[in-house]
């Protein structure tokens, strides 16, 4: 699988990125919404990871582009952000699944079994 890691804290972005290394799957990984788009233009992916708060905007509004364009790639949004009111716009915004941080990354690899390509 080819996931495409949008992750700003470089120490999240690090551990999540070798862990799906780590499970055999391919990884691009980024820190904000320009990079992002960029990569999503010029490659397909089977799975996003996307944080919510990014340096250059919300991640919700990368996730609502990609969902009016043709774009049906998977997401699971993976963010600090835990209100009901976070995960509502997440899953109402086009999200497959939602993680709250910290999560554990078995259970992140659970969610991305499900997750087909």
């Amino acid at each position: 699988m080819n996931v495409l890691v949008i992750e700003d804290n470089i120490h999240i972005g690090d551990a999540v990125s070798a862990h799906v290394v780590a499970s055999g799957h391919c990884v691009d990984w980024c820190v904000n919404i320009e990079e992002a788009t960029c990569r999503l233009i010029a490659r397909n992916y089977d799975l996003v990871l996307l944080d919510l708060r990014l340096p250059d905007g919300n991640g919700l509004s990368l996730l609502r582009e990609m969902r009016q364009g043709s774009n049906k790639t998977p997401v699971i949004i993976i963010t600090a952000q835990d209100q009901y009111s976070d995960r509502l716009a997440g899953m109402n915004g086009g999200a497959d699944d939602f993680l709250v941080k910290p999560f554990d990354l078995g259970e992140l690899s659970s969610r991305m079994k499900l997750i087909k390509p």
